[in-house]
């Protein structure tokens, strides 16, 4: 990271967005921890990969909040500063709405998603693949492996070949952990 993109990072406005991401908190997830770590995990892995736009960013710290806090007053969201429109925005963009499949979401982000949506469920995958390293459910690990393959890979592909690289490598991690059980 450069000082230049340091600086940029260090006037982001952070802080409010993990408040209101503390709500996911008690959420566990299949592979262990909570959903708030999972939110942090895909912001480290956008800076991993030199994201710092600041409402990717953001979008990145609360993007489970609606789907996973059915009674979250989203108003607050919308409140934060003057970019919580545009962050609002993308969140709705990465939620899967009650009536879709999970084929039909992942198609919908494909097809008429953002690059900033399509990065962030790109990013968003890669800390759920990785925490998957912690799941024995056998069944869940072959549909969640085969489901990155078959939606998230053309996603990943279309927008940051080393984020798809990676993705790559932890599908044959993955299943070669299955051929072992």
């Amino acid at each position: 990271m450069t000082t230049e993109e340091m600086l940029r990072l260090k006037g982001t406005f952070l802080a409010p967005y993990m408040q209101l991401a503390t709500a996911l908190i008690g959420k566990v997830r299949e592979g262990g921890g909570n959903m708030f770590r999972h939110q942090i995990d895909t912001m480290a892995t956008l800076i991993d990969y030199g994201y710092i736009d600041s409402i990717l960013l953001k979008a990145s710290v609360v993007h489970d909040l609606l789907e996973d806090v059915p009674d979250f007053n989203h108003n607050l969201l919308l409140s934060i500063d003057f970019e919580s429109p545009a962050v609002y925005d993308l969140v709705l963009e990465v939620t899967r709405f009650p009536e879709e499949t999970k084929g039909e979401f992942l198609t919908r982000i494909y097809k008429n998603g953002s690059l900033p949506a399509k990065i962030l469920k790109v990013a968003d995958r890669i800390s759920n693949m990785i925490s998957l390293g912690f799941v024995i459910n056998r069944e869940f690990i072959h549909r969640y492996t085969e489901e990155t393959v078959r939606y998230i890979f053309p996603i990943a592909e279309e927008v940051d070949k080393a984020m798809f690289s990676e993705l790559q490598s932890l599908v044959e991690s993955r299943r070669k952990f299955l051929s072992l059980m």
